[in-house]
């Protein structure tokens, strides 16, 4: 579907980088940097070993991380991050059993404007509980959510540890399956992309994705299978769901349309296939769909990618 769509005025997330290791450090595969030339610059003269930096610390400590504010922290890029008006970061290790594949980072800036949430849930006692996370504006709805606890299958959290796959909520100010509701509707959320964080400690981690209208995470969510039982011996991967910001549901039950099929190297889902690494795409509107940038994570399971979470903005 090549759909043009016009760019939102601005986006919860700023900046999205990935790292990969390369002996004992970490170094810059790609990133999105928009029009922050200037950090962009700054961010291609360093590296990070095990422990340094966020994604340094991340890798270090094997589960994801959030860090809300730079100054007088461990993160190496303060400078620069201010003078982007950069203030916090969330970095997502991607982990295959007990080897480090990449770390994607994303940056965001602090407005009155700018609302969603990037969030890191963690299983305590049985019930996944709030690590961290970052919200801009919504500042009611944090409060929220560090008061909210899920037990299994309940809630976009507790869905996605009951089920270990992506889960995608839409309408959250009017959903029955989104606890927040209430608070998410008065925040102006209205998508949500929940995904497990596989750590090779076997603790249970899941990223949230909270999208805003106004300043939408992404414009478009994608969720891809591609679990042998699902797509056969070889290596491939099904579109299961996904939703369009402007077109709403990618298909519907009546149009009867057979999941979409990709397999590796067949365009950006079918890289992340053959490469095994997370990919940020921007450029030709041909490559993204339409979109300005595009972001494709991969999910491992015993040994193998088994799901592919993607987002458009």
């Amino acid at each position: 579907m090549d759909t043009v769509v016009d760019a939102p005025v601005k986006t919860f997330i700023q900046v999205t980088e990935i790292w990969v290791p390369e002996g004992d450090r970490l170094v810059l595969a790609t990133g999105n940097y928009g029009a922050l030339a200037a950090f962009e610059e700054a961010t291609r003269a360093v590296s990070f070993g095990k422990g340094e930096g966020l994604p340094g610390k991340a890798w270090a400590e094997e589960r994801p991380v959030v860090l809300k504010g730079f100054d007088g922290s461990y993160f190496k890029r303060i400078e620069a991050a201010a003078e982007a008006r950069l203030t916090s970061a969330v970095a997502l290790p991607i982990f295959d059993g007990k080897t480090l594949k990449a770390v994607l980072v994303v940056l965001c800036g602090d407005d009155e404007n700018r609302t969603g949430a990037i969030e890191v849930w963690e299983e305590k006692d049985g019930l996944m509980m709030l690590d961290d996370g970052y919200y801009g504006a919504a500042k009611h709805f944090e409060w929220v959510s560090q008061h909210t606890h899920f037990p299994r299958g309940q809630g976009l959290p507790g869905g996605v540890w009951s089920s270990d796959t992506p889960m995608l909520f839409r309408d959250l100010g009017s959903g029955y399956r989104f606890i927040r509701a209430d608070s998410a509707g008065k925040a102006g959320l209205t998508t949500g992309l929940g995904m497990p964080v596989p750590v090779p400690s076997g603790a249970t981690f899941v990223l949230t994705l909270l999208s805003a209208r106004g300043t939408p995470i992404a414009r478009r969510f994608e969720m891809w299978d591609a679990r042998p039982v699902k797509v056969g011996k070889e290596k491939a991967a099904i579109l299961v769901d996904g939703i369009c910001e402007r077109e709403g549901p990618l298909w519907t039950d009546d149009t009867q349309q057979e999941p979409r099929r990709v397999g590796a190297h067949m365009g950006n889902i079918g890289k992340v296939l053959a490469s095994g690494l997370p990919e940020i795409f921007t450029g030709s509107p041909k490559l993204t769909e339409g979109y300005d940038s595009m972001v494709a994570v991969p999910i491992y399971d015993d040994g193998a990618i088994a799901h592919i979470v993607a987002w458009y903005v």
